[in-house]
């Protein structure tokens, strides 16, 4: 057994807080949103919030910490059939980072996400609330898009839904992803299959990482302060 230092605090937080952004963004739109005085407009500020986030996840998955990157975790079909396999045999290889399901499965949630809440930048609930973009493309596209924006939110839950039985199916293996996603550390019964680059996983320079949060910070506040 070995501990290896996987995600990096960035990751970390962007994680746990994308979670508080959804869970606040579904609490608002599915019951009356006590306590909040203007649920949509709450709604809406959670989207914005979340867009900045996932900006940043973007941008930290092309520049960002080894296992982080989309070039790390992101393998071919028959590398994705294999492990899916070994799976159900119940006798998965260790991966450090995102294993082939787990990798292809986070960027369909980064896509649903980040549609989920560029859509809602186009919606008006005719009430109180008016999104930024709202009269730019016509009353006929933001009715579609409204209409999308619903249908995917159904598919979040799904892929939510999804990711949190996988999460548990692997417990039961013995991987605690949950607690990796605290500490930053994952407990691996052998060498990992993907590649360990020691100290210099989480080592990057300090100019791009704080270019990539100045970005993802602009993203969020241009929308909340439209």
């Amino acid at each position: 057994m070995q501990r290896i230092y996987v995600w990096d605090v960035y990751v970390r937080l962007f994680h746990w807080a994308l979670v508080a952004a959804v869970l606040v963004s579904f609490y608002t739109m599915k019951t009356e949103g006590a306590p909040f005085l203007f649920p949509a407009q709450t709604h809406a500020k959670a989207g914005y919030v979340a867009l900045g986030l996932l900006s940043f996840r973007w941008l930290w998955g092309f520049g960002g910490s080894f296992f982080a990157r989309f070039t790390t975790f992101l393998r071919s079909p028959r590398t994705l059939l294999i492990y899916a396999g070994s799976l159900l045999k119940r006798q998965p290889k260790p991966y450090a980072g995102h294993n082939p399901v787990g990798g292809w499965m986070v960027v369909l949630m980064l896509l649903s996400l980040t549609f989920q809440g560029l859509s809602g930048l186009f919606l008006s609930d005719d009430i109180f609330f008016e999104a930024p973009l709202y009269a730019s493309l016509g009353e006929d596209v933001s009715k579609t898009l409204h209409a999308l924006h619903h249908y995917n939110s159904t598919l979040l839950l799904i892929l939510i839904g999804l990711h949190i039985g996988a999460i548990a199916f692997h417990r039961l293996l013995g991987e605690k992803l949950v607690g990796a996603m605290l500490t930053g550390r994952k407990r691996l019964p052998g060498p990992p299959l993907d590649a360990n680059p020691g100290h210099r996983a989480l080592s990057i320079p300090l100019w791009r990482t704080l270019l990539i949060l100045a970005v993802a910070g602009a993203v969020s506040l241009l929308w909340w302060y439209w």
